[in-house]
């Protein structure tokens, strides 16, 4: 792929200056970039290293003296990271999936492709499935019976989607991405030591260790469109009714989200973070890596969790939580702070302890 400076900035909606003829094949950091690439030098930081490569092109800042850095051309858009969100599309080579039914792959007959399915060798298509136009399945895949994807959906190798899941348009899973399991759902025959503790906060009573009996998922997975899963991560089947992802929700790697939990539609879930089952979480909610939401909570729209947050109790909408328990930000922070300050607080009383001690002696 080739592409001239004036395409790329048009595609981007922005600026371009400079020698906009000259082409473009890949993108580098400044440092290593050679000619025919266009370095990212998207901050002033930078753009001193522009002089250890061998670009003619960058991307800069808005307003940035592309001639000083000795360029030949640049590209100057307003807000530089959202465009580097159009300028990698632009450049990704794909993973190399070839067109077309794969002989190795199995298509039950009763499976349905929309036009222009792509799958890959040993990819497997249960009866029933339903899949949209213009949907890649890659390599080693399985789809469930019944199960639905939408068009121009992209499974890379190794995606398992379980029997009755219904994905919307434009969904994108990476390796090992896993939809459709049985919820972790177990309960006794008489009140457990867990329900105990739990009714009690921390004393399990009378109650005796019991065997543990599988609650069958009778429902499955529902995901809207536009929304993407990272490497390893995983959504449980609902009990009854489906466990649900809003629109455009974006999943890191080895996330998981557990039976009957509803996220909202725009939300950001990083890496290893964990939605308990039963959750509801709103709309652009963002939880850092690690975050950890207890089962059976609500979580409001544009609640942000930090990295390693764990979250016990509801959270109103638009609050901003650190910690363990998890607190508002601010509030966090000023445990933290004290807690700095607590050895030394510790010693201060050890002392005045001692100096009391001394003048009750004198007395």
């Amino acid at each position: 792929m080739t592409f001239s400076v004036q395409q790329i900035a048009e595609a981007l909606g922005a600026q371009a200056e400079g020698d906009t003829t000259l082409q473009v094949t890949s993108v580098a950091e400044p440092a290593s970039a050679k000619l025919g690439e266009i370095a990212l030098a998207t901050d002033p930081r930078y753009a001193s290293s522009l002089a250890q490569g061998s670009a003619e092109v960058a991307m800069l800042w808005e307003g940035a003296d592309w001639q000083a850095l000795g360029l030949k051309a640049a590209i100057l858009p307003n807000r530089p990271r959202y465009a580097l969100s159009g300028l990698t599309r632009m450049l990704d080579k794909g993973q190399g999936f070839e067109p077309g039914i794969h002989p190795s792959a199995i298509i039950d007959p009763a499976a349905e492709l929309g036009e222009g399915v792509s799958v890959g060798p040993l990819a497997v298509i249960s009866a029933g499935a339903r899949i949209g136009a213009g949907t890649v399945i890659g390599p080693l895949c399985f789809i469930g019976v019944d199960a639905q994807l939408g068009e121009g959906c992209f499974l890379r190798e190794h995606v398992s989607i379980g029997a009755r899941v219904t994905i919307g348009a434009r969904f994108i899973a990476q390796s090992g991405v896993r939809l459709g399991g049985d919820g972790f759902s177990f309960v006794t025959a008489e009140l457990s030591t867990v329900e105990k503790a739990r009714q009690t906060l921390g004393d399990q009573g009378d109650a005796q260790p019991q065997p543990w009996t599988r609650i069958h998922s009778l429902g499955a997975v529902s995901i809207g469109a536009d929304v993407e899963m990272g490497m390893g991560s995983t959504i449980d089947n609902g009990t009854i009714r489906d466990t649900q992802v809003g629109d455009g929700t974006k999943i890191d790697n080895l996330v998981h989200i557990g039976h009957n939990a509803i996220v909202g539609r725009n939300c950001l879930l990083c890496g290893q973070a964990g939605v308990g089952g039963s959750t509801r979480v709103g709309d652009n909610v963002v939880l850092g890596g690690q975050v950890g939401l207890a089962d059976n909570i609500t979580i409001g729209d544009r609640v942000i969790a930090g990295g390693g947050t764990i979250v016990l109790s509801n959270v109103p909408e638009g609050r901003t939580m650190l910690g363990y328990p998890a607190t508002q930000m601010s509030k966090q922070t000023e445990i933290y702070k004290a807690l700095r300050r607590l050895p030394r607080l510790l010693r201060d009383v050890a002392a005045l302890q001692k100096s009391v001690s001394k003048a009750d002696k004198g007395d």
